[in-house]
C-alpha cells in the first residue's frame, strides 16, 4: 500500500511564495507533519523586512499601526486557529496554532490575542520597519482621519488602476524570480502542504489592507475563506481583496467543489467565475482575487481574476517550480 502513498507537496502564493516552499519542502521530505512544515514555512515569510504584506515589515494601517492575521488547519482533524487584529507579535501563524492547541476556541482578536500570545511565552516586539512606515508615509490617507475607502477600492474608473497600484516598485519590493515584482498591497501568503502520510495542513498569513481602518479583518485569519483544509477533500487557499473572498465563502467551496469531483484547477476557476459574477451584479470590477488548491493525490491548482497577474510556488521531492495562474475575466 505504501506505493500507493502521495510523494509529498507544497505550493504558496505570490513570489515570496518561493521562501515558504524552500523552507516546507526539506521538512516534508524528513517526514514532518503537514501543518509543520506549513507554519514554518509561511513563518520564513513572516520574518522578510522585505515583504510588505506579511509579517515583519508589513504595511500599517490608516493610523500607522501594522495588525497581522492568520489562520492555521489541520486536513486531518479539522481541527483549525486563528488570530486577527493582532499588534507586536510577529509570528501570527504560530500563534494560531496555539489557539487551535490551548484554547476551546478557533479566533482570537486584537488585544485579547496579544495578551494570549504573552502569556504563551511570545515576545512582544515592533514589527514596523523604516521601509514599510516610508512606505505608508508615502501613501497614507490624507486629510482628517482614516480614509473611508483605501487607494485601491474596488469602485474605480480605469480597471487598471489597483493593478498599477497593486504591483507598482517601491525599492525594496525587487524580482524574486523571471523579473517578477514582489506584490504590494492585499496579498496573502497561503501555504498548503501534502505530506509523505497523506495528510494535509495548511496556513494563511497576512498584514491585510494597506492603510485599512483599524481593526478591519479581510478573509486570512477566517476558516472557510481564507483557508480550509480537509485530507478527505482537498485544500485550498486565498489571497487578494479579502472581502470578495468572504463574500463567496471562498476556500470552502474550492474545497467543496474537489469534493464533488472537479479537479483543483476547475475548482479554483469555478470559485473565480464566482467572485467575477458576483462583482457584476454589484456594478463593480472585480477586485483582485486569487485561489490556490491541492488535493489528496497532490493535484494542485489555481485561478486568479482578470490582470491580478498571480504568480505561485510549488516544491516537489524532485524540483521547485515558479507558475503563473491563469486570470478569468468576467463573462460576456
Amino acid at each position: 500500500m505504501k506505493s500507493h502513498m502521495p510523494n509529498y507537496i507544497v505550493v504558496a502564493t505570490w513570489p515570496f511564495g518561493q521562501i515558504a516552499v524552500k523552507t516546507a519542502g526539506p521538512l516534508l521530505a524528513q517526514g514532518q507533519p503537514a501543518l509543520d512544515a506549513a507554519i514554518a514555512g509561511a513563518q520564513a515569510v513572516e520574518d522578510d523586512p522585505k515583504v510588505h504584506s506579511v509579517g515583519y515589515g508589513g504595511v500599517p494601517n490608516s493610523i500607522g499601526t501594522v495588525q497581522l492575521d492568520a489562520c492555521v488547519m489541520d486536513g486531518q482533524t479539522l481541527s483549525c486557529g486563528a488570530v486577527a487584529a493582532v499588534e507586536n507579535i510577529r509570528h501570527v501563524a504560530a500563534l494560531a496554532r496555539r489557539v487551535m492547541e490551548k484554547t476551546p476556541h478557533i479566533l482570537l482578536a486584537g488585544e485579547g490575542a496579544r495578551l494570549f500570545a504573552v502569556e504563551q511565552g511570545f515576545p512582544l516586539e515592533i514589527v514596523n520597519t523604516a521601509e514599510g512606515m516610508a512606505l505608508w508615509e508615502k501613501r497614507k490617507p490624507k486629510g482628517k482621519g482614516p480614509a473611508s475607502s483605501p487607494p485601491h477600492a474596488e469602485h474605480r474608473t480605469d480597471d487598471r488602476s489597483q493593478h498599477a497600484f497593486h504591483h507598482e516598485k517601491h525599492g525594496t519590493g525587487e524580482s524574486t524570480s523571471d523579473n517578477v515584482e514582489q506584490p504590494f498591497g492585499h496579498d496573502t501568503v497561503a501555504v498548503l502542504a501534502l505530506d509523505q502520510k497523506g495528510h494535509l495542513g495548511g496556513v494563511c498569513t497576512t498584514s491585510g489592507l494597506p492603510f485599512k481602518l483599524p481593526g478591519r479583518v479581510g478573509d486570512s485569519p477566517l476558516i472557510g475563506h481564507g483557508l480550509y483544509v480537509d485530507n478527505t477533500a482537498g485544500a485550498a487557499g486565498g489571497t487578494g481583496r479579502g472581502e470578495e473572498i468572504i463574500r463567496i465563502g471562498g476556500s470552502m467551496m474550492v474545497v467543496e467543489a474537489m469534493r464533488s469531483g472537479r479537479s483543483p484547477q476547475e475548482a479554483c476557476e469555478l470559485a473565480i467565475r464566482k467572485v467575477n459574477a458576483v462583482a457584476g451584479r454589484r456594478g463593480v470590477h472585480p477586485a483582485d482575487v486569487a485561489f490556490i488548491a491541492l488535493d489528496p493525490k497532490g493535484r494542485v491548482g489555481a485561478a486568479c481574476t482578470e490582470k491580478t497577474n498571480f504568480f505561485y510556488a510549488v516544491a516537489r521531492p524532485d524540483k521547485v517550480e515558479f507558475l503563473k495562474a491563469p486570470d478569468l475575466g468576467p463573462e460576456k
